[in-house]
């Protein structure tokens, strides 16, 4: 079978990300003695420096891994938490019915550089300057950007110039687009992170003062303090009104990452695991509970009955997220009950049903938004208005804006220096920030069988102004919150967004088996359901089983402001064959060819059942790659 690349195998450790200079930077850790815990710090500190319009420091890191000695699994959460004065009745005051997508007043607490510190902390074994150094090289003395953020940049150029002047010093050089491709630096990244080096070397040799140390200097030091002072000055989100922050000092100083249980169900031969309802990938495992059911294994693969049971089911599971989904009593055993899937299995029909049909899982009662309408017998009828996220569009901070052309020799610059992902020239700005971010990933195997895998997001260069002195923005994961009250997502003080992102493992009781996930928003749970059923029921490596075309649901409610989703819409790559999107709409669904190679971001590490490690990474968008030997 071709593969875009060969999948790799080895004996001494695989990293797989959506950037090649983190991978490599992962696996030179490795080379130096360290585990995967360790490689995958090192690779998440160098994702916040390479892709800044993905994540950053100030982003959201949730991690999974696996301790292969005593086989422990285990979640870090990196989501941090709303703010002590942010309640629906502050937002209410600010005349405000939805949370901005951009901004101070979308600001949690950042969680991502705690989650590194903590997994460090907890599982590695190296120095925190081992694992931070490549980072600082890379923003002191640059890296290639990639064109992908450059033609993010250009969508908010204007908000940089007009308002966000801290933002335009660093992205704007001398008052221009980058090129992409060329060098880039981010000297006060660099400087902030060498700080924090210096502050926790001060502490002493030992290596856990060391760490605690560098989270003292973050989270209640001077990073801790330039973000409150920011917090406190009005700058312009997308409202189109200047607003300060809810987010302080406080906030920072009291957070803390935590450890917790990963949540789990079987399917063809392994355990897949997740993290609890706070994100969203229970919905992964309500997916495949019900294509078991279904007898998805005896389908044929890429064929129209395929396709249209893993849309139908994601539609029931997506359902389920938005009436049940949150940091508050989530009815996880019974969302997971294989009886439950059953119940909910029997509900997929021949054609594409419409609507939102959340369950009872033990008996209760669902209840989603007011925007999703009233229920008629158990069916919302949601909320379909404009066009869903393009193709491969990630997690979007808002909806789009009114497009304006961007002409002459930036257009043409950045149209000739695509990677695949669309090379628009008429690449739209975004005057109040109204723009897509999208999210990073990484899996990380060593030779010990140790495995991470992580998907950091947030923090996104166009969707927060840098801190001045900083060189990077805050996360605005608050825009996932329900201003209405009594929803699982509804805000709180304290509580945490109800995150996309998805990191994932699927393990096996002899200890084999391998992490992997995606970026892409709502859609992260959706790519990896034809990447594991092509590896774990129809034999594909992994490589093989990421290249698979792909597809997903664009019908269901999207998590990011403004909350539309595409009526029946269905995004499908068109390698699965004109006949398979014919027989889609023939079934009710509205497909979009999203061309051949557009959809997921997939990568994936792990132990084969022979004990040898391998690896696989994405083609799509030419930037991510695995490393290993």
């Amino acid at each position: 079978m071709f593969t875009t690349r060969p999948e790799l195998v080895g004996s001494f450790g695989m990293v797989g990300s959506t950037h090649w200079l983190a991978s490599a930077v992962g696996m030179r850790i490795l080379e130096q003695g360290g585990n995967a815990f360790d490689a995958a710090v090192a690779a998440g500190f160098t994702l916040q420096v390479v892709e800044p319009h993905l994540n950053g420091p100030g982003g959201d890191a949730p991690l999974v891994g696996h301790r292969a000695a005593d086989g422990h699994t285990f979640v870090i959460c990196g989501q941090g938490t709303a703010p002590a004065e942010a309640t629906i009745g502050a937002f209410g005051e600010l005349g405000l019915s939805e949370i901005p997508g951009t901004g101070h007043l979308a600001a949690v607490v950042p969680g991502a550089f705690g989650a590194w510190l903590d997994l460090l902390a907890r599982y590695g074994t190296l120095p925190l300057a081992d694992v931070l150094s490549p980072a600082i090289g890379y923003a002191q003395d640059g890296y290639p950007l990639v064109p992908a953020a450059v033609r993010t940049i250009a969508t908010v150029r204007d908000l940089f110039t007009d308002h966000w002047s801290t933002s335009a010093s660093i992205y704007l050089p001398h008052g221009e687009l980058p090129e992409p491709g060329a060098r880039f630096r981010n000297p006060d990244l660099a400087a902030t992170f060498r700080r924090v080096l210096a502050e926790a070397e001060a502490a002493g040799p030992d290596r856990l003062s060391q760490i605690e140390a560098a989270h003292r200097a973050f989270y209640a030091g001077f990073v801790a303090e330039a973000m409150d002072d920011f917090l406190r000055t009005p700058v312009r989100d997308s409202t189109g009104d200047d607003h300060t922050g809810l987010l302080t000092a406080d906030d920072l100083a009291a957070w803390h990452p935590t450890e917790e249980p990963t949540v789990a169900v079987d399917f063809a031969g392994v355990q897949v695991h997740k993290t609890a309802a706070w994100g969203q990938g229970p919905v992964l495992l309500q997916q495949l509970q019900m294509l078991e059911t279904l007898n998805v294994a005896e389908a044929e693969p890429g064929s129209v009955e395929l396709v249209h049971t893993a849309i139908e089911v994601a539609k029931l599971a997506f359902a389920d997220r938005e009436a049940w989904y949150g940091d508050d009593d989530t009815p996880l055993t019974d969302l997971l009950d294989p009886r439950y899937a059953a119940e909910r299995a029997a509900l997929v029909g021949d054609s594409a049903a419409d609507g939102l049909r959340p369950g009872r899982p033990g008996g209760r009662a669902p209840r989603l938004a007011s925007v999703f309408g009233e229920a008629v017998d158990g069916v919302w009828p949601g909320r379909y208005e404009g066009a869903a996220v393009g193709a491969g569009g990630g997690e979007p901070t808002r909806g789009p804006a009114e497009p304006t052309e961007l002409t002459g020799p930036d257009a043409m610059r950045i149209e000739t220096t695509g990677t695949g992902e669309g090379t628009d020239p008429t690449l739209p700005t975004r005057p109040t920030g109204e723009t897509r971010g999208d999210t990073c990933h990484v899996d990380v195997v060593d030779r010990w069988g140790n495995r991470v895998s992580a998907t950091p997001s947030g923090g996104w260069l166009q969707s927060s102004p840098v801190v001045p002195g900083l060189g990077f923005g805050l996360p605005t994961r608050a825009q996932m919150f329900w201003l209405e009250p009594g929803l699982p997502a509804s805000l709180a003080p304290g509580r945490r967004p109800r995150t996309t992102l998805s990191p994932a493992l699927a393990l096996r009781t002899d200890g084999t088996g391998f992490a992997f996930g995606t970026p892409g928003g709502d859609q992260q749970d959706q790519w990896t359901v034809p990447f594991l059923l092509h590896h774990l029921l129809w034999g594909a490596d992994l490589q093989a089983a990421i290249d698979a075309p792909g597809w997903h649901s664009t019908h269901v409610p999207s998590s990011f402001h403004p909350r539309v989703s595409e009526r029946l819409g269905v995004e499908a790559e068109s390698r699965l064959g004109d006949d398979v999107l014919a027989g889609l709409r023939d079934r009710g669904h509205a497909v979009r060819d999203a061309g051949p190679w557009a959809l997921g971001r997939v990568s994936a590490a792990g132990v084969r059942r022979d004990g040898l490690l391998h690896a696989g990474a994405n083609p799509r968008g030419m930037q991510g790659y695995a490393a290993g030997r």
